[in-house]
């Protein structure tokens, strides 16, 4: 453990205060759902795959943040080849997870408020039962394909070793074999691929989901000018959804870029590797305070007594009655 600089100092502040945030926070919106489920007895769709979202966070702060932390504050090289490599594997089933997350989000939301003579239609009903086996596969797909490339990986850089063309990568706090360059075209297809395609999906369904919200806007304004003076439902979820997308495609796409560049250089500075780092965990640390911030359970577990007051003519007139605070929309049986 060297002497740390002013600047170094400033780093590990930063990565300190970014992780214990990050990590605090998700924490306190998962405590939230387990409570939740306790008292409720269940969970709305949107709600199970905002958990997985929050546990995916988790594993990304807990496996990059801390590590980052550490070296941040001058501890370097201490997880040998193989804790590095399950480091790595955890990184990037976090990551794929919170990708997968948001998507399915997004497509379910566009789905249960599509009009009943559209093509989604048949989909409305079944779409709910079908959250649980979603995210299960999201899991499932994450966990097999990400052990794919390190296991593939190990097996070329063992082979490259003895030829003495091994490229490595330092993280700062382990140094092993580049996984990326080594696979190369596979890396391309099961991680870069698809996660290009997620991210194309949820801005597509998030399009949709504006277009059909001010259809129906349009349509029961009449309704919302009784219940609110300042701005209707359909107008607080969309931005709600707006804003979790668009935050995760920006500090994804910055994050892209960093990685990339790290990729294309074959000694990239520290500056590169912490910046690059910070980039990738911005969207984990504060995606559970955009979350908290627009949930109605939250002041409906904190205030049980909200859930009688709601208004009836609303409850009665609206065919789509939307939470303005989470943008999570619910139908009322008829």
């Amino acid at each position: 453990m060297g002497f740390l600089t002013s600047m170094d100092l400033a780093i590990a502040i930063i990565f300190s205060s970014q992780t214990i945030v990050g990590i605090l926070g998700n924490c306190s919106l998962l405590f939230h759902y387990l409570f939740h489920y306790h008292t409720e007895g269940r969970l709305r769709p949107t709600d199970l795959i905002l958990k997985q979202l929050t546990i995916a966070n988790s594993l990304s702060m807990l496996s990059k943040g801390v590590p980052h932390t550490l070296n941040a504050f001058g501890l370097e090289y201490f997880f040998h080849k193989l804790g590095c490599r399950l480091l790595l594997y955890v990184q990037r089933v976090g990551r794929g997870v919170s990708i997968s997350s948001i998507c399915l989000l997004s497509v379910f939301q566009t789905i249960m408020i599509s009009p009943m003579n559209s093509w989604w239609k048949d989909l409305k009903v079944k779409a709910p039962k079908y959250v649980g086996f979603s995210i299960t596969l999201c899991w499932i797909t994450h966990i097999m394909v990400n052990f794919i490339i390190p296991v593939y990986g190990l097996y070329v850089s063992e082979k490259q070793s003895s030829k003495n063309i091994t490229k490595k990568r330092d993280y700062g706090y382990c140094s092993i074999s580049d996984p990326e360059t080594i696979t190369g075209p596979l890396f391309v297809v099961l991680i870069i691929f698809p996660e290009v395609s997620l991210s194309g999906l949820m801005i597509w369904a998030s399009g949709s989901m504006v277009f059909i919200l001010n259809k129906h806007k349009q349509r029961i304004q009449h309704i919302h000018s009784t219940v609110s003076p300042r701005s209707s439902a359909e107008s607080r979820a969309i931005q709600s959804t707006l804003v979790l997308v668009s935050t995760f495609v920006s500090f994804y796409f910055l994050s892209s870029i960093f990685h990339v560049g790290i990729a294309l250089i074959y000694n990239p500075t520290r500056w590169l590797v912490n910046t690059s780092a910070l980039t990738s965990m911005c969207f984990p640390t504060f995606s559970p305070f955009l979350i908290m911030t627009r949930d109605s359970t939250v002041p409906r577990l904190c205030f049980p007594h909200i859930r009688n007051t709601k208004s009836p003519n609303l409850t009665k007139k609206c065919k789509v009655c939307v939470f303005a605070q989470n943008s999570v929309f619910y139908f009322p049986k008829t």
